[in-house]
């Protein structure tokens, strides 16, 4: 069976995915849009957390803020990316986590992409990378990283040079796919082509239509992705699925539903 769940409060994951009857939750160490932190917001703190969650049998992901861009010329951007980056992985060892997710981040229009290819290696070959760390492929933007297979290809060539590359993942964002211009039919052999793996899958329907650029999630049958392309990804990758859907757990408990339907 393979194991799903949503992306959380950060309070209790474990009580979140019980609600969903989920076996997995996915959360933020504190403000997504923010360089505080990292925070464990659960009673008893990290250790607590690694505990309950083992004994429930609940796996846990934690996504890195939006603000983190490892890829940028910008120092005042870069280097405190690559810091927070590690105060992530190494809370997230601490409460046992099954992985660090993060975006693949981008270069200003006009620069040159091979110094944001560089700028990763740079990033993950100075990592302590405790648990894996998993880059996101993203929707929007013309000199992005992770947007396109072409540029993920690139991505992987440069990251495959550091002794870590084996310590690094792919996420596979379905919106972000659909959206970023990318069929979701056969998508998953594609990125294994070049990546070798994918870690984690995160099933979100997409607002907008494809190639849109538009990173905007909807509810799984209430947006424009492909639904036998999304069962071909889930079928096709056989990885942990998280939905970043709108909505609590009625809605939530719905998409994940509908996803199962798919297998």
């Amino acid at each position: 069976m393979i194991a799903m769940g949503a992306h959380v409060d950060a309070t209790d994951p474990i009580a979140e995915a019980t609600a969903r009857g989920a076996q997995l939750s996915q959360f933020f160490l504190g403000n997504p849009q923010g360089w505080k932190g990292p925070q464990v917001a659960y009673a008893g703190g990290a250790a607590a957390l690694r505990a309950d969650a083992a004994a429930a049998g609940v796996a846990l992901y934690v996504h890195a803020p939006y603000v983190l861009n490892v890829a940028s010329t910008n120092n005042r951007i870069r280097i405190p990316s690559r810091q927070h980056l590690q105060k992530q992985l190494t809370a997230a060892a601490e409460i046992g986590a099954a992985g660090v997710i993060v975006h693949g981040g981008h270069l200003g229009a006009g620069e040159d992409p091979e110094i944001g290819f560089t700028n990763w290696f740079k990033a993950v070959d100075g990592l302590d990378i405790a648990v894996p760390l998993l880059i996101e492929n993203t929707a929007g933007g013309s000199n992005a990283m992770a947007r396109h297979l072409e540029r993920v290809d690139r991505l992987w060539a440069a990251i495959g040079a550091s002794a870590n590359a084996d310590r690094v993942g792919f996420c596979l964002d379905t919106c972000h796919a659909h959206a970023g211009g990318n069929e979701l039919m056969g998508l998953v052999d594609r990125i294994k082509a070049i990546t070798g793996r994918v870690d984690l899958i995160h099933a979100n329907d997409s607002r907008d239509p494809f190639d849109s650029g538009a990173d905007r999630h909807a509810n799984w049958g209430a947006g424009q992705c492909d639904p036998e392309g999304i069962a071909d990804v889930l079928r096709s990758a056989d990885a942990p699925v998280v939905i970043e859907t709108p909505g609590g757990v009625d809605d939530h408990v719905k998409d994940l539903t509908w996803l199962a339907d798919r297998l």
